[in-house]
């Protein structure tokens, strides 16, 4: 007598019921996703494998596992990518091109209107006290997920903490975070994993087997949205931003501030701030900030440009060398590779909150409302009480935000 094994009932689960996952059943989910998934990347892929995998049974175990592998593994926002992937396995490119479109969109609306009543409303005291109040609970969600960063991308190993220390100096010390950091610390992990000739060589071989409505309207549409060149820029520094973002979307708030601040002059520190503050606050994946910083910079069409440019490189990488990704996911060399840029990137995430923490908490009732909101979210997820247990952030940002015009409104 024959049994399947564990795969194959994963499998064989996942096959009977992958009917039921239609194209328009997936594109409601993420929808859905979009307009509900508060908590971060974890909490959005714990939705995932949930729905997908225990409820549903679109997909199987071992399915969910792959994508989640491609999407600790190659460039872009962990919770983005698996619902591309997901999405690449039931319905192919079509699905994977609707999907994101659905699993996007909810968000980068809600980001648009925040953006439209941020440059209308921005001179108003009460918005100002409304951020001000916003931007320290914004800091101690970063700084949870830092924590949380830490041992997921570092461990015990001490070259990764080595890597992360050294990228995080960099980045505190010079106020700017260098992309090449990035790939510097992945080569090196990688070349001491697997030594230079291995290495070079696995490389070769690879390569070598590849071959007033006026009043009203106007932030929509400000001056700046007129100019191609401008436009041209930020499509391609948002494309850049999405490349390298790795595991976690927050790792593309050291390499925002860099283009933004210091590179272009785009956004002031506080605009800057503000706008990582939207990133947490709203459902979906974080990197929907993108959206609210092309906004603030161009209107309509920079909101657009954001959105597209930071959300491309994630879609191209999950269709085109998604299957490459999983065929060399266990090769020493890859895994080296990513484990460097990963914490790496950790290291300027790190960096970077301090230099944001600087700007946010500025005086005594700002340091009050960031230590209070920091134990608000630790409490929260430690207890669970009834109705806010799996909506942290929003709730603790509101109460921060009422803080603020408590505290700073005229």
């Amino acid at each position: 007598m024959s049994g399947a094994t564990p795969n194959e009932s994963d499998a064989v689960g996942a096959a009977a019921h992958a009917d039921r996952a239609t194209l328009g059943a997936v594109c409601g989910y993420f929808a859905r996703l979009g307009l509900l998934g508060f908590g971060g990347p974890v909490a959005l892929v714990g939705y995932m494998q949930r729905d997908w995998v225990d409820e549903r049974q679109w997909v199987s175990e071992q399915e969910y596992r792959d994508g989640l592998a491609i999407a600790q593994m190659a460039p872009g926002p962990l919770a983005a990518q698996l619902a591309m992937w997901l999405a690449f396995v039931r319905g192919g490119v079509r699905g994977a091109t609707l999907a994101s479109l659905a699993f996007i969109g909810p968000p980068f609306v809600i980001v648009l209107i925040l953006g439209w009543l941020y440059v209308t409303l921005g001179g108003a005291p009460w918005f100002q006290a409304l951020f001000y109040g916003i931007g320290p609970a914004a800091i101690a969600i970063i700084a949870i997920a830092s924590y949380r960063l830490v041992p997921l991308t570092v461990e015990r190993d001490w070259l990764l903490a080595g890597v992360a220390l050294a990228v995080g100096l960099i980045t505190y010390l010079t106020r700017s975070e260098v992309a090449l950091t990035f790939l510097a610390g992945g080569l090196l992990v990688m070349l001491v994993r697997v030594g230079p000739g291995t290495a070079l060589g696995w490389l070769a071989e690879r390569i070598g087997s590849r071959g007033a409505a006026i009043g009203v309207l106007g932030p929509l549409f400000p001056p700046a949205a007129a100019e191609l060149p401008l436009l041209l820029d930020m499509g391609l520094f948002f494309v850049k931003a999405g490349a390298f973002v790795f595991g976690s979307g927050l790792a593309i708030v050291p390499f925002m501030r860099e283009g933004l601040l210091v590179e272009h002059q785009w956004l002031t520190e506080r605009q800057f701030l503000d706008a990582v503050a939207v990133g947490l606050i709203t459902p979906g994946p974080i990197v929907i900030a993108a959206a609210f910083v092309g906004f603030l910079i161009a209107g309509l069409p920079g909101a657009l440009i954001g959105a597209f440019g930071v959300f491309l490189p994630v879609y191209l990488f999950v269709i085109l060398p998604g299957r490459w990704f999983l065929r060399w996911k266990d090769a020493t060399a890859v895994r080296g590779f990513i484990g460097g840029v990963s914490a790496a990137a950790t290291g300027a995430i790190v960096a970077a909150a301090l230099i944001l923490a600087q700007q946010a908490i500025i005086d005594l009732p700002t340091a009050l409302i960031a230590v209070v909101a920091l134990g608000a979210l630790l409490a929260i997820r430690h207890w669970r009480p009834p109705l806010i247990a799996e909506l942290p952030e929003p709730v603790v940002v509101v109460a921060a935000g009422a803080a603020g015009l408590l505290l700073h409104g005229t």
